[in-house]
């Protein structure tokens, strides 16, 4: 099994996730600085104790390196969950993007063709739906994206269907919602919010914290993942908990469990943010035998416990 993005939160967690079930890992990663690696560098060291682990320190948007992965197989399976994240990020630096969400979905795809694997299992990403009405349902048109990070993963998922089409490759495509819980990436609002309300610095709030999101878990996405490697053929799934939240809501379940009360600093609403998200999940439930498990409240009081025990990492980590 082939797991790209390994040391990545979501990668890491599958990685996980299949050693615990037997299965044996080749996880690849470049541990680029696009977030602070040494958090990276922190889930790493947890799957190389593994001796079902082998790690690969590469870059999938090279044609050598993607080489020196395949070499490590034949691999039964690829779970792409390397990627350049985050919608604000993205209107910066389009082209780093473009790079690796889309030329390195395309060496992968690839790759899988010659050497004839046949399962390819994309992450994506619920920013593919722009404004569609919600619930976001998998057959909304998905062709207006608001972020450079949206429109280069729509582009990998329409690269992957033309490797189905063309050449029989069995793809699920994965549209993430809001993924949080321990050792999470520092940009994204979960772990950033536990660290400014635990340490007693401003909570910096785009909007008035009146946008709601489909926080899920990181265990449950997980679990999904992995679910979707059976042979489906060609599927866009949707992963999330079917239970927006504004964001308003989790500073003050944060707040809660924390025992501190958060000092908000406002900014003005990000126009590449969208308002809400909200997942229809019943294709996961019917193809998968997915639901989430884990409470939003459940998620993050694992959250901070986490980030309690791990606190000199926690509090250094740039954000």
């Amino acid at each position: 099994m082939l797991v790209t993005g390994a040391a990545g939160f979501i990668g890491s967690a599958v990685c996980s996730l299949l050693l615990d079930r037997g299965h044996a890992v080749v996880g690849a990663d470049s541990v680029n600085d696009a977030y602070d690696p040494r958090l990276k560098e922190w889930r790493l060291a947890r799957l190389c104790g593994h001796d079902r682990f082998r790690f690969v320190r590469a870059d999938i948007a090279d044609a050598d390196s993607v080489r020196t992965i395949f070499d490590q197989g034949p691999f039964e399976a690829v779970i792409n969950l390397a990627a350049r994240a985050g919608v604000r990020q993205s209107v910066e630096q389009p082209a780093e993007y473009l790079h690796t969400n889309v030329d390195g979905v395309l060496r992968l795809l690839e790759a899988c063709r010659e050497r004839g694997v046949r399962k390819f299992v994309q992450a994506s990403t619920s920013s593919v739906y722009g404004d569609s009405p919600m619930p976001f349902r998998e057959d909304a048109p998905a062709a207006r994206p608001l972020s450079p990070y949206a429109a280069s993963k729509r582009a990998a998922e329409m690269l992957a269907y033309s490797y189905h089409r063309l050449h029989g490759l069995d793809v699920s495509l994965l549209r993430y919602f809001t993924v949080f819980g321990p050792a999470g990436r520092p940009d994204m609002s979960a772990f950033r919010f536990i660290r400014w309300i635990s340490e007693g610095e401003p909570v910096t709030l785009f909007g008035d914290g009146e946008q709601k999101r489909d926080f899920t878990f990181v265990g449950d996405i997980a679990e999904g993942t992995v679910a979707a490697m059976r042979p489906l053929g060609y599927e866009i799934i949707n992963l999330g908990s079917d239970r927006p939240v504004t964001v308003n809501s989790v500073i003050g379940i944060i707040e809660e469990l924390t025992g501190r009360s958060a000092v908000v600093r406002r900014q003005p609403a990000d126009p590449a943010d969208a308002p809400a998200t909200w997942a229809a999940i019943a294709r996961a439930n019917e193809l998968l035998g997915w639901t989430p498990r884990t409470s939003l409240q459940g998620g993050l009081r694992q959250t901070v416990e986490w980030y309690r025990e791990n606190l000199e990492l926690a509090r250094s980590v740039r954000l």
